[in-house]
């Protein structure tokens, strides 16, 4: 039977925590508070925290941390680029474990939420349980390349016509760069309409069938112009990353640890190579490719993979009080 979603579930407790370069992040926690410690790590970057997000752990056994991320969501200020890189997201995780005094958890993250739980796990391995892992994502140029340049666009021709019909012709062999020029530029307005495009282009592609209601809800302005410019922030900067292989190259450092790489065969955003090159450098890890389904959580296929996976998980691990990070495998 496939598996969905728990039931709709409210935080027991919200924080908010002072964080470098005037950054205030917004902190939930669902479940149990004596249960298995996981930490929600959302897309974008720039994405933010959603009500489904604390659905796919079970609430009688988890205790689940959600983090909006600098600049993301309710965190403040909203839209903020100012120290705003991986490392400084991966700091700041070790400032919310510590406050809620959590030894270690397990990091949960789909395509963005992917690559800052790998960066995360290597920088702090000693810190993490285990990891689930959704829609790969490593940024890679070759990824980059693929959405904002020469490779989905002859999958979705029409769209990308909307997408680049903003940037001028002699700018469109870089167009990420031309973006986010006009994204992080002084001028609103025009920062404004590309957002506007940028968010289609992002909402069109998550997930196998476009959402009429994604797309509607992230083309907002008051929504999508901050998460368009962290994202084309993150983009341009190769995710602030200290080589284009770095999260491959870090494996070796996570490797002992309990992975489920769970991937939609046909995922527009982050292709299958990815994970498929993710699980090549670890052979240990579970790699699930979902054959009819695209790039979103919500997809039923991916939805019932990752229920399994936390719940397996939570089988595994017992009580985080009673069994230490090394003895948990």
């Amino acid at each position: 039977m496939t598996r969905s979603l728990y039931p709709p579930i409210e935080p027991y407790r919200t924080h908010r925590f002072e964080v470098s370069g005037g950054h205030n992040l917004y902190v939930e926690e669902v479940g149990d508070p004596h249960g298995v410690p996981a930490v929600f790590l959302h897309g974008g970057p720039g994405g933010g925290i959603v009500p489904a997000a604390r659905r796919f752990f079970d609430p009688a056994r988890y205790r689940v941390v959600l983090v909006d991320q600098r600049g993301s969501g309710r965190s403040t200020p909203r839209g903020s680029l100012h120290e705003n890189t991986t490392a400084h997201l991966v700091a700041d995780l070790e400032v919310v474990r510590d406050a809620l005094d959590i030894p270690a958890w397990l990091l949960f993250g789909g395509s963005w939420g992917s690559a800052l739980a790998l960066a995360y796990g290597q920088a702090h391995p000693d810190r993490v349980t285990g990891l689930i892992l959704r829609g790969i994502l490593l940024m890679r140029p070759s990824e980059r390349r693929w959405f904002y340049q020469d490779g989905l666009r002859h999958l979705q021709p029409e769209e990308w016509d909307r997408f680049v019909a903003l940037v001028p012709q002699d700018e469109r062999a870089d167009v990420l760069t031309a973006y986010h020029r006009r994204l992080v530029g002084p001028d609103r307005e025009t920062a404004l309409r590309f957002a506007r495009a940028w968010m289609r282009w992002e909402a069109v592609n998550s997930s196998l069938l476009p959402d009429p209601a994604l797309i509607e809800l992230l083309t907002d302005d008051e929504l999508g112009l901050p998460m368009a410019q962290i994202l084309a922030h993150y983009m341009v900067h190769g995710g602030f990353l200290d080589s284009e292989t770095q999260l491959l190259d870090g494996v070796e450092r996570i490797r002992h640890l309990p992975c489920v790489i769970v991937q939609g065969r046909y995922d527009l955003c982050c292709p299958p190579d990815s994970a498929h090159a993710l699980a090549r450098r670890w052979p240990e890890a579970e790699l699930h490719l979902i054959p009819d389904a695209g790039h979103s959580s919500l997809e039923p296929g991916v939805t019932d993979r990752l229920i399994r996976a936390t719940d397996a998980f939570v089988e595994r691990v017992g009580n985080l009080g009673l069994v230490s990070p090394v003895d948990k495998r």
